[in-house]
């Protein structure tokens, strides 16, 4: 059990996408973001919650590389969701060049992509 007044860090299934349905309707409604080792894919979601999914090709590699990318990139939410904006989906589109990076990194990354994607989400201009 978590002590009081520390951040919550679990993830729970209903923090997932998990149909075929719902990773298709981010990809049609969803904003692109990139990184040169990682795209992103964001779109708001009705149910309040920061959601992630994650595709990863098996051109990025052998399995135990392609879940390697996913386990890191589960942490990283997990560990950071509050640098996600709230009430979207997430679909994360990994590169064979992410296993390179330190997570700090990618984090740091994350920040100011996702830092611009609320600016000009929240001002369209």
């Amino acid at each position: 059990m978590a002590a009081h007044g520390l951040k919550r860090e679990g993830f729970s299934k209903a923090e997932r996408l998990r149909r075929r349905k719902e990773f298709e309707r981010v990809y049609q409604q969803g904003r692109r973001l990139r990184l040169p080792y990682l795209k992103l894919v964001l779109a708001p979601n009705e149910l309040g919650l920061r959601r992630i999914g994650l595709s990863v090709s098996r051109r990025f590699g052998k399995a135990v590389r392609r879940n390697r990318a996913k386990r890191i990139l589960r942490e990283i939410f997990r560990r950071h969701k509050d640098i996600f904006p709230a009430a979207h989906d997430v679909i994360f589109i990994p590169r064979p060049d992410l296993l390179e990076k330190r997570q700090e990194d990618i984090v740091r990354d994350l920040e100011e992509i996702l830092e611009n994607y609320e600016k000009d989400r929240l001002d369209p201009r």
